[in-house]
């Protein structure tokens, strides 16, 4: 495992599925698919064009804090519609800094317009921890094969 591998390796890795969800679902309807998918957002699309992001931030600030029944209040009236998203080729570095400087936990992966994937915070670190320990057990073997 390379630690600044492309987003593209990292997907054939962990995998590309995408959960997504219409602009026209209710906010109950989009907590209930990520408890059921077990992931802290979704990718909001209309007629497969992304038109935004819905997360579990998003229900807590804009739908618990403002006394909003989630049951009633549509996934287009929340969602963060600044969505910023990165290719395939770019670099594991690149995304945690585009995360850091925005404030974001999701990155969307787009193929020119075609959702190809979308890569966590928690993706990249665990790419990176295990890029870390890859390399220390290879330096290991080497310093322990090394005659003295």
């Amino acid at each position: 495992m390379n630690a600044n591998a492309t987003i593209d390796e990292i997907l054939n890795h962990k995998g590309n599925t995408v959960w997504c969800i219409s602009p026209d679902s209710t906010v109950f309807e989009a907590v209930q698919m990520m408890a059921d998918k077990n992931v802290g957002a979704l990718l909001v699309t209309d007629q497969d064009k992304l038109v935004g992001i819905i997360s579990e931030r998003d229900y807590t600030r804009k739908v618990i804090l403002k006394g909003k029944s989630s049951k009633q209040t549509a996934v287009k009236e929340i969602l963060s519609g600044q969505v910023f998203h990165v290719g395939p080729s770019h670099t594991v570095e690149e995304c945690m800094h585009l995360m850091t400087d925005h404030r974001i936990r999701h990155l969307p992966v787009l193929d020119e317009d075609k959702i190809t994937g979308i890569v966590s915070i928690g993706d990249l670190v665990n790419w990176i921890i295990s890029a870390q320990s890859t390399t220390i057990d290879q330096l290991q073997t080497y310093i322990a094969g090394y005659p003295g």
